[in-house]
């Protein structure tokens, strides 16, 4: 049973992991796209219709905000805990 938990633990941990890598990118990423553009057009004509980096960086926040919420048990269990209790119960129940 220790090994199962700790397997489990060793799996959370991972994904919080990749959250942390992943959201650290996101953040760099957005930061230097902001930094383009207000250096190339944002000083001239401000926020409008021309603030090209905003549409990625909510298309792109939608993933990092599904990626918490999966990194940290927002959902319960992972849909392929889920699955794989379900798969188990299944082939108890046959014998």
């Amino acid at each position: 049973m220790l090994r199962t938990d700790d397997d489990r633990l060793w799996k959370v941990a991972r994904k919080r992991a990749q959250f942390k890598q992943g959201l650290a990118v996101y953040v760099t990423v957005n930061l230097l796209l902001w930094g383009i553009w207000y250096v190339t057009m944002g000083k001239r004509v401000g926020v409008g219709v021309t603030t090209w980096p905003l549409y990625v960086t909510l298309g792109w926040g939608v993933g990092v905000a599904f990626s918490y919420l999966d990194a940290y048990g927002m959902f319960g269990k992972s849909l392929t805990e889920r699955e794989f209790e379900r798969l188990k119960a299944q082939r108890d129940r046959r014998g």
